[in-house]
Order: C-alpha cells, then sequence, then structure tokens
C-alpha cells in the first residue's frame, strides 16, 4: 500500500504562519485527487482480500475441515486480561 504522501503528485510547498514552523501545504484540488485514488485503492484491495476469503473457504469446505463459528471463538471461558495492573479482570 502505498503511503499517504505518496497520493500527493504534485509539489507540496511550505508556509510559515505568523510565529509558528513552517507547514505543508496542499491545494485543494490535489488533496481531493489524492482521497480519490486512495479510495480507488482501498476498493481494490477489499475486492482482493475478499476474493482471497472465498477462495479459503473454498479449499477449507472441499477439504472436510469445518468452518469455525463465531460462539467458538468467544468462549465464556475466556477471560479478558487487564490492560493496567491496576485494573481487575473481567469476564468476556
Amino acid at each position: 500500500m502505498k503511503s499517504a504522501a505518496e497520493y500527493l503528485e504534485s509539489h507540496v510547498f511550505e508556509a510559515r504562519r505568523p510565529r509558528r514552523e513552517l507547514q505543508p501545504v496542499v491545494t485543494l484540488s490535489d488533496a481531493v485527487q489524492a482521497i480519490e485514488q486512495a479510495l480507488a485503492d482501498a476498493e481494490k484491495y477489499k475486492y482482493l482480500l475478499m476474493r482471497a476469503l472465498r477462495h479459503h473457504a473454498n479449499d477449507t469446505a472441499a477439504a472436510g475441515v469445518p468452518a469455525a463459528t463465531s460462539s467458538s471463538f468467544f468462549d465464556t471461558a475466556t477471560s479478558v486480561l487487564p490492560l493496567y495492573p491496576n485494573q481487575e479482570r473481567m469476564a468476556a
């Protein structure tokens, strides 16, 4: 995937605001074009991911591997560990 800066094709110039450092500036039309390109790439990646998931599901079904269900993933015995040591443990 591209980084955010790679979508901007035109030159980004820097402007100095009063009493502040230089800040990058992009024209509105360039920003809109970069967003449209990023959204188009996201759709492409979404399509490729969904296609890979379908192929994986077909391969596991053909091999006779049972599909995982959401109820087996969230078992009631699973505990959630606290993020910080002071917090109490919570049941999932």
